[in-house]
């Protein structure tokens, strides 16, 4: 057991200093701050992700998967449902609330599914010496695509009304519960394929990796509580400090250190070959972004002492608008559960071009663009439209025998 818990005790160990300050009520400077509770919030949610992945041996099914995707983003939830809180006392904050969510959804999208689609061509073409231009998904995958559809329609109520209101909250948090419930009735009981630690925890006598996963997931989850606020903070004073952008800080580097491991488990699943299921773990926490994140923002805001919704300004409209025409684009792709090279390509490219166009001027036009190209790509599958829609209500099918997940050129 020793042997298997290494690694877990080691990054436990590096969360000590940021556990140590924070019960101690000190203060490091901003920038200092930034980088002890940020390398603590990494340590924990790789423990997390760890613990998360060999509870698949004792929870089988589709719920496995979306308890996975959801377990691997709670660290970014605890950031962001700080600066929700927050801003209920504190207006100011409600711009980091937005800004942490938009950037967070935009990474997971143009960075991770385009990220795990290449890297699943490379290893497929370079196992087969032959060129593979698409990542096939299996026709199970359409229930969680249908899911991000509604839920990403559903999102343009927040540009277009400038607000989250505590309605649309509630509504968004029932239809992830129904999203858990569906995942519960599906099928797929095969035995899980575990990476790395998770793999060694996974290996452990069933009473003592329970023991182990309890344990683990209580003791991350303290690190990241405890290390959510000051994190979070340090992030908005380190900008003032450095003279950068706070939003655009909060945006991308909260995001970049809570969703790492949940990246490194896909690309790890796609070097391996198992390039739909890193995909199907990545589109289960869109799913998880656009349903529970979003509508307990409101929630954490009325808490905070705010009204029942969370009013945006003209900045914060604008980067809704322009993560959901994404969101849109990527939807379109995958209606054919196919993912072809150029698709993955062409969503890292504009993922980047963003930084090049930070203005307001610069996401009108990426919105506009994205959105003609959700256009074109969803005329093109347009015969999947209502297949897709309907999958969240249909009774789950008798599994069908696998299909290729690669297609050769």
């Amino acid at each position: 057991m020793v042997r298997a818990l290494r690694p877990v005790l080691m990054l436990l160990l590096v969360a000590v200093p940021a556990v140590t300050l924070r019960l101690a009520g000190i203060h490091p400077p901003a920038l200092v701050s930034i980088l002890i509770f940020g390398v603590a919030v990494v340590a924990a949610s790789f423990v997390l992700a760890w613990a998360a992945e060999a509870a698949e041996m004792d929870i089988s099914g589709g719920l496995a998967i979306a308890l996975l995707a959801v377990i691997a983003v709670l660290p970014e939830y605890a950031v962001d449902l700080y600066f929700a809180h927050t801003a209920g006392s504190n207006p100011d904050y409600v711009q980091y609330a937005a800004a942490n969510m938009t950037g967070s959804n935009r990474l997971l999208l143009g960075l991770g599914w385009s990220s795990v689609v290449l890297v699943s061509l490379y290893v497929a073409s370079r196992r087969s010496r032959r060129t593979v231009k698409e990542l096939v998904l299996e026709s199970g995958y359409r229930r969680e695509l249908g899911f991000l559809a509604i839920a990403g329609v559903v999102a343009f109520v927040i540009p277009v009304t400038g607000e989250i209101h505590l309605i649309l909250g509630i509504a968004l948090l029932a239809f992830f519960a129904f999203y858990l419930y569906r995942a519960a009735l599906s099928g797929h009981d095969e035995e899980p394929e575990l990476i790395g630690p998770a793999a060694r925890i996974g290996g452990l006598p069933t009473r003592s990796r329970r023991i182990v996963v309890i344990g683990m997931f209580a003791v991350s989850a303290a690190v990241i509580l405890a290390s959510a606020e000051p994190f979070a903070d340090s992030l908005v004073q380190g900008g003032r400090t450095l003279g950068i952008d706070q939003f655009l800080l909060v945006q991308w580097l909260a995001p970049l250190a809570s969703e790492a491991p949940e990246f490194i488990i896909a690309i790890l699943f796609a070097w391996r070959g198992k390039g739909a299921a890193a995909l199907g773990l990545l589109i289960s926490a869109k799913v998880n972004q656009w349903t529970l994140l979003i509508g307990s923002l409101p929630i954490a805001y009325g808490l905070g002492g705010g009204p029942s919704a969370l009013h945006l300004d003209g900045r914060q409209i604008e980067e809704f608008l322009l993560t959901a025409t994404q969101t849109l684009l990527g939807i379109a792709i995958l209606l054919s559960l196919r993912f072809p090279r150029w698709a993955a390509w062409t969503l890292l490219g504009l993922f980047a071009i963003q930084f090049a166009v930070p203005g307001q001027t610069g996401r009108y036009i990426l919105s506009a663009i994205y959105l003609v190209l959700a256009v074109i790509a969803a005329i093109q599958n347009r015969h999947h439209l209502a297949a897709t829609l309907r999958a969240p209500f249909r009774k789950p099918a008798v599994p069908a025998e696998p299909q290729r997940e690669l297609v050769d050129a």
